[in-house]
């Protein structure tokens, strides 16, 4: 029985449906056109030798909130403060249409809280990137893909929704956003924009030394455009993006420092202190991206040349007032700050690609390309940081086939030259900063085994390396401060080198089982210690660790129980129409010799699709972890304990969906850690407005198109291995 239930339900919510109607052109002159219906039901969640592909754009239950929302809600998917972002226990590289954002944990945060998660066609986790990926891609990819597809004349869809959330008053947040395509004989384009605004708090604790509430306000504005060019079988395109945020935070704190009093005694006293300031920041991010795509008249020949230059200029204001309590009186200090950061990014690129005669079939790849990043950071109008980095590389990859087996080798050459200077404010001199200058080499190997359509045995092995963020290099605070703790990067900090093993099985799209092993040398990690009534807090490396994680999904459909295993093998069902429960459970564990407490963590997600009456659809979700280490913390509550629910309803012939949600309904999320690295340990606590209640809806606008041929995606992305569509695969 259970062999039965495990086949039939992976078998069974694989199927993609596609029915289309042609209309038969009786008349060459005839001005009426006739509507012309495709209805393609697509994969909630796809499961590729190399990634896992998320569907974002038919799934209420991902797409009602922000992109973070929606992100955090993928099985297998940890987002903390601590580590950033990781899936099935790797670090995720983000990249946005295949481009890497290059920007730090913070504005990563308040990026992709910005964004609503309507604007996202579908999300890709690449598990396994090949040698034409970067070796920066670290221990995995995120890949957010934005782009819709485009259609003659004129397509239109508008998404728009509201939250709010009642803890100590009420807040709300609100997105709108549109998108438009359209084509022509000559040329087509595609624009979409959208705006943000949330009212939230956040509250932390560290140790017994400091307590904090934030009130923030957040807003965010984006813009993508693109425009794509025919030239007989070749094309030209151009892609513009633009992302502003202005945020501002209202703060209050309390706890014990030590200070000088009377002020020039020399006599150092315990005082509790009240905080209460007021923090701005300001972010720009221009992107501009040119692609030439020469076509051959075999379909699987391509050469693809890609330009890019992006810039992100970021702005931290801090004002307040500090009160400490000192036997003699009370002390009054001004607390302003004034820090800005600005980084350009340019790249060019080459991409070729032919297929050869070896063995049953076989492919070969090669390419290269060259990036450049500056980063200056401003303390007080004063720049402390220049910062430089240049990668020069070029790879190969050979792709052959005999049989039942695929080999993939390649490898990769990259040359890094990375140096710069801070400025040391205690000795009025500039520092060199530690250089990393190196050439490396980063191999790649998979093979798989296809037991049957869709049922494959995958091995893999890769070597990366994982340069640091900006944010984790950034000398100077771009969080709200307070008088006894200190939070800063480290320019110092080194890149990291990880080689990634990897065995998989996966069974018809949806059912997988895998074991991941990773070597991590230089590991960058957040560092916490204490001194007294300071704490402090930055960036180091970890000099070795292994990281082991097991992962395990299985989709059970009810109608296993009701219908006989002949008729579900006829495929004759939409898998949008049925209810199942898609089950996932994750193990992953650290071993660092500087830790002598090692206890692993398990994750657990259930996600479910159950169709109610009146084609009202309930999608459930629920995430739970135990406690473990996460580096050099270990956590003293669950990290992910949440329970979100949400109901959809299409309306005027699948135009409109409007979807009722809430988040974390029983108010359980929590991020408590301790230190584990430290002699005594430290204890971080921070809590939010996790708890919150609303609605969405997404409008597909009726315009005078009535035409259905589908043109590729015009928001430009790069995943060369990805074969669903897109700027790389061609008619």
């Amino acid at each position: 029985m259970n062999k039965r239930i495990i086949l039939a339900a992976s078998l069974f919510l694989s199927v993609q449906v596609a029915f289309a109607q042609e209309t038969k052109k009786d008349n060459p002159k005839e001005k009426q056109i006739e509507e012309v219906t495709i209805t393609k039901t697509k994969k909630a969640v796809e499961q590729k030798a190399d990634r896992t592909i998320f569907d974002f754009s038919e799934q209420a239950s991902l797409n009602s909130g922000s992109s973070l929302e929606g992100i955090k809600k993928l099985p297998g998917m940890v987002v903390t403060d601590i580590a950033g972002m990781m899936y099935q226990g790797k670090p995720l590289q983000v990249y946005m249409d295949g481009r890497p954002l290059y920007i730090s944990t913070n504005d990563l945060t308040a990026f992709l809280e910005g964004m609503p998660a309507s604007a996202i066609e579908r999300v890709e986790v690449v598990t396994q990137p090949g040698a034409e990926f970067p070796a920066t891609s670290g221990g995995a990819i995120l890949n957010i893909i934005t782009s819709k597809s485009a259609k003659n004349y004129l397509t239109a869809t508008y998404s728009g929704g509201y939250r709010f959330s009642d803890y100590d008053k009420f807040r709300n947040r609100f997105n709108n956003s549109i998108v438009l395509n359209s084509r022509n004989k000559v040329f087509g384009w595609q624009f979409s924009a959208g705006q943000t605004y949330a009212e939230a708090f956040s509250s932390n604790q560290m140790d017994d030394l400091s307590r904090g509430f934030g009130d923030k306000y957040s807003r965010g504005y984006f813009a993508k455009a693109a425009l794509t060019f025919d030239l007989g079988k070749d094309r030209l395109l151009l892609n513009y993006d633009y992302y502003k945020a202005n945020n501002d935070a209202y703060n209050n704190s309390d706890g014990t420092s030590m200070i000088e009093s009377p002020i020039g005694s020399g006599n150092n006293v315990v005082a509790n202190y009240l905080n209460i300031g007021k923090s701005k920041t300001k972010s720009d991010r221009n992107e501009i991206t040119a692609t030439y795509q020469k076509r051959f008249d075999d379909k699987n020949q391509k050469l693809d040349i890609k330009a890019n230059y992006s810039s992100f200029k970021s702005t931290f204001d801090q004002t307040g007032q500090n009160s400490f309590y000192t036997p003699t009186g009370t002390q009054i200090f001004g607390a302003d700050m004034d820090n800005a950061s600005d980084q350009n990014y340019y790249n060019l690129r080459v991409d070729y690609s032919q297929p050869i005669k070896l063995l049953d079939e076989g492919k070969i790849s090669f390419g290269g390309l060259y990036e450049k990043t500056d980063f200056t950071t401003d303390f007080l109008g004063i720049k402390n940081l220049d910062y430089q980095r240049q990668t020069a590389a070029t790879y190969a990859e050979l792709n052959t086939k005999i049989k039942k087996f695929t080999f993939i080798a390649g490898l990769r050459a990259e040359d890094y030259d990375i140096s710069g200077k801070s400025l040391n404010l205690r000795k009025n001199q500039w520092d060199d900063l530690t250089p990393f200058k190196k050439f490396e080499l980063f191999p790649n190997a998979s093979m798989q085994y296809d037991f049957a359509k869709s049922l494959y045995f995958n091995l893999n092995y890769n070597r990366k390396i994982s340069l640091p963020s900006t944010g984790q290099l950034n000398p100077n605070n771009t969080t709200f401060q307070n008088p006894n703790v200190s939070i800063s990067g480290n320019p110092n900090v080194q890149p990291t080198i990880y080689n990634n093993f990897e065995a998989k099985i996966s069974a018809f799209d949806y059912a997988f089982i895998s074991y991941n092993v990773s070597s991590v040398k230089d590991q960058v990690m957040m560092y916490v210690e204490r001194d007294g009534y300071s704490i402090s807090q930055t960036n180091v490396n970890i000099h070795s660790l292994t990281q082991h994680s097991f992962n395990v999904g299985l989709p059970v459909p009810f109608m296993i129980f009701s219908k006989p295993f002949s008729e579900i093998m006829k495929f004759n069902f939409n898998p949008d129409k049925i209810n199942f429960l898609y089950l996932y459970a994750g193990y992953q564990f650290q071993d660092i010799k500087e830790i002598t407490d090692k206890k692993g963590m398990w994750f657990f997600n259930v996600a479910g699709q159950f169709i109610l009456p009146y084609n009202i659809k309930f999608a459930p979700n629920f995430s739970y972890s135990t406690k473990g280490n996460y580096y050099f913390f270990q956590s003293t509550q669950p990290i992910m304990n949440r329970v979100d629910l949400n109901f959809s309803k299409k309306f005027n012939k699948d135009r409109i969906t409007v979807s009722l949600f809430a988040n974390d309904i029983f108010n359980s999320s929590r991020m408590n850690f301790k230190t584990v690295n430290t002699a005594t340990p430290i204890y971080l606590q921070n809590r939010w407005d996790s708890r919150n209640f609303g609605f969405s809806i997404n409008y597909k606008i009726p315009t005078k198109n009535k035409l259905a041929k589908v043109d590729q995606n015009l928001l430009n992305q790069d995943t060369p291995k990805e074969d669903n569509g897109g700027l790389m695969n061609q008619k």
